[in-house]
């Protein structure tokens, strides 16, 4: 059967690729700059919801078609895998663990409160409106926490694996959005009040002042201006990690497929050819770590992993119907719920080992808000922290492949 014609008024691919080309580079030029209006705009709008929002609104009326393009499948097949590998590549587990065993705790503490949150909100909201979280809903919050362990990535991942029906993900999208904003200013506002939260925990501070120079040292050694040279080696690995992860994933998948059906492997995703290149992917892209390859991240790897990620959360947009956000307001208490989950967990770990706020707000921030945010809060206590933001923040985008998907199976148990 033929395909349904397009009444959309833009229809060519290439077209729209542009479109979107120029809708992310405006919002990015605007969001940079220091003053005015634009400054004040995305004090309280996220770039990253614009990025998604705008698509959608170019589908919403008719501009382009998102239902009938074939970016969407381009670029979850080859920039996903892409983004994972070279977001993954930045991590130097050395370093991390150098930031002493408290900031680790934290960050893990995190990744715990989000597990354990998607739990404890479903189950809630099964007492509190059952209606809210009947059918499929439980889809929907696993691309949560992959956003909430990892990032954009691991969220899109989580689509595919666990088959999100579309509009569903936009209103999770929407409740992603509003919550982790809503809880980084919270952490903001506690950063003021550092002091006062480290005397509540008794911590110890002083290794943030060696913690400090080691960044500065760190930042002086590795950062470059990224040669032609380097930006090739940087898409060689990423795209010759994705090749790979296909060429490994088919005969996996076909193999799977010959097992007994009583092992009910479509139920976990097992049978899944996408679930395993998104493995496969962080598991190249954390092997590379540990090599020479590391060393790309100075010449700006992971900011051409987020630039992938950003085309992909573009055309992810593009399917969003903006009128079902308001269909489901109830979903917004589930988010209310699983944050306060999270953050419960986090205040309790820091009062009983100690920690001061720093690895707190940070360890937080870096599972909620990922790479574009947690150096945020971290340079909220010294730009020279900023980097910490990050280094857990990509720690967080190989956990949350993994964490994700046991999240997954878990609201999966409950919800049938």
């Amino acid at each position: 059967m033929a395909p349904a014609a397009s009444t959309a008024l833009i229809t060519n691919d290439a077209t729209v690729l542009g479109l979107l080309a120029i809708t992310l580079g405006a919002v990015f030029w605007t969001a940079s700059r220091p003053d005015g209006f634009w400054q004040r705009f995305y004090t309280y709008v996220p770039a990253l919801l614009m990025c998604y929002l705008l698509p959608s609104i170019y589908h919403s009326i008719g501009l382009i078609d998102g239902n009938l393009s074939g970016l969407y499948p381009m670029a979850r097949d080859y920039l996903l895998p892409s983004s994972l590998v070279l977001l993954c590549i930045a991590i130097d587990l050395g370093a991390v663990l150098r930031l002493g065993p408290k900031a680790v705790i934290m960050f893990l503490t995190g990744t715990a409160g989000v597990m354990l949150g998607g739990v404890v909100s479903l189950l809630a909201m099964g007492v509190i409106h059952p209606e809210a979280v009947a059918g499929e809903t439980w889809r929907g919050m696993t691309t949560v926490a992959g956003s909430w362990i990892g990032g954009g990535a691991n969220q899109a991942a989580m689509k595919e694996v666990f088959d999100v029906e579309t509009t569903l993900f936009g209103q999770f999208v929407a409740v992603d959005v509003l919550v982790a904003n809503v809880w980084m200013a919270v952490l903001l506002l506690m950063a003021a009040r550092a002091n006062a939260f480290d005397r509540w925990t008794r911590a110890d501070t002083s290794a943030i002042d060696d913690l400090k120079q080691r960044i500065e040292a760190f930042q002086a050694q590795h950062s470059r201006i990224p040669t032609l040279t380097d930006l090739m080696v940087i898409l060689a690995v990423g795209l010759g990690a994705t090749g790979l992860s296909h060429g490994l994933a088919d005969p996996l998948v076909s193999w799977i497929g010959t097992l007994p059906a009583e092992w009910r492997l479509r139920d976990y995703s097992l049978d899944s050819r996408f679930f395993w290149i998104v493995v496969f992917a962080t598991t190249i892209g954390l092997l590379l770590s540990f090599t020479r390859a590391r060393q790309l991240e100075g010449a700006g790897a992971s900011r051409v992993g987020s630039a992938m990620l950003y085309v992909l959360v573009a055309t992810i947009g593009m399917h969003m119907d903006l009128g079902a956000l308001l269909d489901r307001p109830w979903l917004f208490l589930l988010g209310l719920i699983w944050i306060s989950v999270h953050a419960a967990l986090m205040l309790g770990v820091a009062k009983l080992i100690r920690a001061p706020l720093f690895f707190m707000a940070v360890g937080s921030q870096a599972n909620i808000g990922g790479a574009a945010s947690a150096p945020v809060v971290a340079s909220a206590f010294h730009p020279a922290l900023a980097p910490v933001g990050v280094l857990l923040a990509v720690l967080g985008y190989a956990l949350g492949t993994y964490c994700a998907y046991i999240t997954g199976l878990l609201l999966q148990a409950i919800a049938t």
